[in-house]
This record gives C-alpha cells, structure tokens and sequence, in this order.
C-alpha cells in the first residue's frame, strides 16, 4: 500500500525516477481496484461506469510512473508513445519496464540505493 500512496503523492510528477517495485505495485493496485470496481458496479447495477471514473481519476499518475519508470532505465518518456503502437507497442513498453534500474544517469540518482 505504500508504493501505491508514493505514486498517488506524486500525482503529476513527471521528472525523476520509479524503481520497478513501485510501478508494478502501482499497476497491481490498480488492477485489482478495478476488478473490484467491476463487481461492486455488476451487483448495483451501475455497469462499469465506477471503474471508468477510477481510470480516469489515476490517468495521470498512471502516466506519470511510466514516465519515471522509462526515466529509470535511462529512456526518454517518449517512448510511451509506443502504447498507441497496437501490440508491439505495448509488448516493448513491458519489457522496458522489467528491465532493472540503471546507476546515476541524467534523470537523477538510482532510487533503488536512495532510500
């Protein structure tokens, strides 16, 4: 729950860097809040109109820690245009954001030895 509130408390932030354990924690969370959503909106009768306003609500952090996560490998954001690539895209934006941080780079120090 921490790295989901460390993500939330830098709601826009786009400068830096986001160790792999913080964007996946995020994207876990995220996950399963709109699972839940899911649900909760399937038993009220609601449809997904609940977790289409929970997406929209955590875009921007949601772009945000892929920003930062690119920043810790030492990729420019950009490269998260790829998403509007179909599959291939998306399939390369994955990969990046499993490979292990690199050391100090332009984007700042390594967050995996700052804390």
């Amino acid at each position: 729950m921490e790295w989901y509130v460390r993500v939330m408390r830098k709601y826009a932030v786009f400068e830096g860097r986001a160790r792999r354990k913080e964007f996946w924690i995020f994207a876990l969370a995220n996950f399963v809040i709109g699972i839940l959503l899911s649900i909760i909106g399937t038993i009220t009768s609601t449809g997904d109109s609940l977790r289409d306003l929970y997406n929209l609500a955590v875009l921007i952090p949601n772009l945000a820690v892929g920003v930062r996560r690119l920043h810790d490998i030492g990729r420019s954001g950009w490269w998260l245009l790829l998403a509007l690539v179909p599959i291939i895209g998306a399939v390369v934006l994955i990969v990046f954001w499993c490979i292990d941080s690199e050391g100090d780079n332009r984007y700042g120090p390594n967050p995996k030895y700052a804390e």
